[in-house]
């Protein structure tokens, strides 16, 4: 899938080459979300007024036991 859109490497990705390579785009309607290692699959997308609740629900999860 090709898009003009304007992907930019989430500043929470960390530095370099890591592993979490998170990429984000800002659409006129949404935020575009898509995994930067497979950029040709599923894209999250969410309405703006969506965002940031779901940014800061990331911040605030604990990480579950296995």
């Amino acid at each position: 899938m090709t898009t003009l859109d304007n992907w930019r490497k989430s500043s929470y990705s960390g530095s370099g080459d890591g592993n979490n390579c998170v990429e984000i785009a800002d659409r006129p309607t949404h935020i575009a979300i898509r995994d930067s290692k497979t950029p040709d699959r599923a894209t999250l997308t969410f309405p703006p007024t969506a965002f940031t609740p779901f940014i800061r629900s990331l911040k605030h999860a604990r990480p579950t036991e296995s």
